[in-house]
């Protein structure tokens, strides 16, 4: 087990889990003869398994499983609760996730297979449903029959099911999850083999959290996760293969936007998130310097605070530190703004920078990421207070 900021171990591999790992993404295996490879965490996180080996690599400060998806899922705007993973934090990752999966698909589907309504679009010689005039001229111009239809059928064949399907069927690849698990989660997926099968790499249908599908919500939740996040391949022997990869900084940047942005709705004006504009001018357009701060609030269309999210900061990668806040200053001189919080991940106290020779503060602003879900969206909503509060006094000094 490796954290994402370390230096990497030596290891005994074979050739095929070696070239596995370095298409992963997770890390890279060099060798170094005599079957050992020095591996070393390419600055993601996640986990990858083949029939012979199992590499973790966790979020620096040994942040767990269930903050990590909740992270995760929290960008998605689906209110993911962790407290319905069973994912204690001291075991590794497939074991979590398998477990977890098994457990919500058996409560989704305890009282049977959801169904709901899908529209189809069909050729019949009778009418059933709508006609679609227009396809109908187009495809079988002068005829009666057969006719381009659509019509809603109440079905299990649904968004919700062939999400759930998918995630069982990839965990169920998972190599050396355990029998048991996995033997529930192939009952569980027989329940569904009368749902489409998603294709590999086919983008995910979208579904609509309802009151009808209340009992799926969570399940579907998680395995959206796994779809997303996660691969796997069930080949013969060593053959078989998983890895769960993700960018812990994006993640990051991704969650602090979703987080300040509902938390800054409680207030005038709109926050815009990846918010772009011109650093230099210059004759042609391809010579100009911009500047792209993760979150802007603006008030009348004009920009009046910016921020930026940190995972990794400078320290982190033993850099000056200043280099966050060279950025920050480009981002404030670009968008005539006076104030800009740097939100990193970390613990700590909060700390305002006045850059000499011009009326610029950096507010370094600490979210500590081990602590409960619900304290660290306060603090994010702290934060969307404090930076109301220092924009409406510097209005009120001006």
């Amino acid at each position: 087990m490796l954290d994402e900021l370390s230096r990497g171990i030596v290891e005994r591999l074979d050739p095929a889990s070696a070239s596995f790992l370095n298409s992963s993404g997770l890390a890279k295996a060099s060798p170094m003869g005599m079957g050992l490879y020095r591996i070393e965490p390419l600055g993601k996180v996640g986990s990858v398994r083949t029939a012979t080996v199992q590499l973790d690599v966790r979020p620096k400060d040994r942040l767990g499983l269930s903050r990590m998806l909740f992270l995760l899922s929290y960008t998605g705007e689906q209110g993911f609760r962790p407290d319905t993973v069973s994912a204690v934090e001291d075991r590794e990752l497939w074991s979590a996730l398998a477990e977890s999966l098994a457990q919500l698909a058996e409560r989704a589907l305890g009282r049977g297979v959801l169904q709901g309504y899908l529209t189809v679009d069909e050729s019949l010689r009778t009418v059933k449903g709508r006609i679609r005039i227009s396809d109908q001229i187009s495809r079988r111009p002068g005829m009666l029959v057969p006719l381009e239809v659509s019509y809603d059928e109440f079905t299990e064949d649904i968004a919700e099911n062939r999400i759930l399907r998918a995630a069982l069927e990839r965990m169920g690849q998972v190599p050396r999850v355990r029998p048991e698990v996995l033997s529930r989660l192939r009952q569980l997926k027989g329940k569904l083999d009368g749902v489409t099968r998603l294709p590999a790499g086919a983008p995910l249908p979208r579904w609509t959290a309802t009151r009808m599908n209340i009992r799926y919500h969570a399940v579907l939740r998680l395995a959206e996760l796994i779809l997303r996040n996660a691969s796997a391949e069930a080949g013969k022997g060593p053959q078989q293969t998983a890895s769960f990869v993700v960018d812990m900084a994006q993640v990051f940047e991704d969650f602090v936007g979703a987080a300040l942005r509902e938390a800054m709705a409680a207030y005038p004006g709109e926050l815009r998130l990846r918010y772009g504009a011109l650093l230099s001018e210059a004759v042609h357009e391809a010579d100009r310097l911009s500047v792209r701060p993760d979150a802007v609030h603006l008030l009348g269309g004009r920009p009046v605070v910016v921020y930026n999210a940190k995972y990794k900061a400078a320290t982190d990668q033993g850099a000056s530190l200043t280099a966050d806040h060279y950025q920050m200053l480009a981002h404030c001189t670009a968008l005539a703004v006076p104030t800009a919080w740097l939100v990193y991940a970390g613990s700590g106290e909060m700390k305002l920078r006045r850059i000499l020779n011009t009326d610029i503060d950096v507010v370094e602003f600490p979210l500590d990421l081990s602590r409960p879900p619900a304290e660290i969206l306060d603090t994010i909503r702290e934060l969307a207070r404090q930076s109301w509060g220092e924009l409406i006094r510097q209005h009120s000094a001006g």
